[in-house]
């Protein structure tokens, strides 16, 4: 072999040499890549969510699942009592029994063939009160019942068709509506019934002042319709405080005596109304389209029960009880019935 031949050899050599350390060293640095690559992580744990940021749901058994009301219960306490139409008909109206977030309903009258209607609970939240044709039929008295479970006890007696009674703040009389023939006229009495006389000659519903000074009521006023009016309990100092189309009457005093409640509007399109205690700024408070009605204040003034149809609208067995904060918020369905749940008053 020639000196050329034999340097061309080394020189092959050489540089197969030089290829099979690079394909090596490529397969070591892949393999150790690989290995750092497929190294297992540990992560962290998830910590849990402390127990005060979880947010707590407590809707009533009756909660709506509609997407215009809260699901949440508002957090105003006290009892609602009101009407429930249990058998379908108004001639056997029954008095029924809620907590404030719509809880433990119970009826409270055991009579299946009379009607009672216009329920108030009393200041100490011990009784009911309530107009009932237990006597007969077109005979409407003022009865009042223990939430004992005590049988009712009739506080009037054959002085005509009387509804719509509310226990005076400090527990000692009642307020009333009475009816003879197309008159309709506010009354009060004592407490045990006695003693009953007349306030105005014209109005019905009536609602006592928090300071149990004055009472309101809606009645005609001349010149304007149907409006809501107050007096003195010696029927002196009349004085007119809305000016509301197509009110109708059913209305309540806030206890912190800032506000007055009421409702007006066409059939099928009536809503509650918020105003100050002298009737000025009136304004709108419900959503629109529930056909809502009958308001009643809660104890600490903050919100308001009332009969609306925002799930069952145009069914005459569709009114359910709802509650409303006063800033128009937090409408909350309480009931779900298939039979129609209304006049709802809330007290202690």
């Amino acid at each position: 072999m020639t000196t050329e031949n034999r340097l061309a050899f080394r020189l092959l050599l050489s540089i197969f040499a030089l290829c099979v350390l690079t394909v090596c060293l490529g397969a070591i640095f892949i393999l150790w890549g690989s290995r750092r690559t497929l190294k297992p992580v540990s992560l962290p744990s998830a910590a849990p969510l402390p127990s005060a940021q979880i947010p707590t749901l407590r809707p009533s058994p009756a909660a709506s699942a509609s997407p215009t009301l809260s699901a949440v219960a508002l957090p105003a306490g006290g009892k609602i009592v009101y009407v429930c139409q249990i058998f379908k008909s108004s001639e056997t109206d029954q008095i029924c029994l809620m907590n404030a977030d719509g809880s433990e309903q119970r009826r409270l009258t055991t009579d299946n063939h009379a009607k009672h209607f216009y329920p108030s609970l009393a200041p100490d939240g011990q009784s009911v009160v309530y107009s009932s044709n237990l006597g007969g039929a077109g005979q409407y008295e003022i009865y009042e019942q223990r939430l004992d479970g005590s049988p009712p006890r009739q506080l009037t007696s054959d002085i005509g068709i009387l509804t719509a009674p509310e226990i005076s703040p400090d527990g000692r009389q009642i307020a009333f509506t009475r009816a003879e023939g197309d008159l309709t006229e506010i009354w009060r009495m004592e407490r045990d019934g006695s003693h009953p006389q007349r306030v105005v000659n014209s109005g019905w519903d009536p609602s006592w002042s928090p300071d149990g000074q004055r009472i309101v009521f809606a009645a005609p006023v001349t010149g304007f319709g149907i409006q809501l009016a107050s007096v003195r309990l010696d029927g002196s100092d009349f004085a007119r405080l809305t000016n509301l189309p197509n009110l109708r009457g059913r209305n309540d005093w806030s206890a912190d005596g800032l506000w007055l409640i009421t409702y007006s509007g066409l059939p099928w399109k009536r809503e509650l109304f918020l105003m100050k205690a002298d009737g000025s700024a009136p304004r709108q408070l419900t959503p629109s389209g529930g056909n809502s009605q009958g308001p009643s204040f809660s104890p600490d003034s903050q919100s308001v029960v009332f009969t609306a149809y925002f799930d069952h609208y145009g069914d005459v067995h569709g009114c359910e009880i709802y509650t409303l904060r006063l800033d128009g918020s937090g409408l909350t369905r309480l009931t779900d019935n298939d039979f129609c749940d209304w006049q709802p008053r809330w007290g202690p």
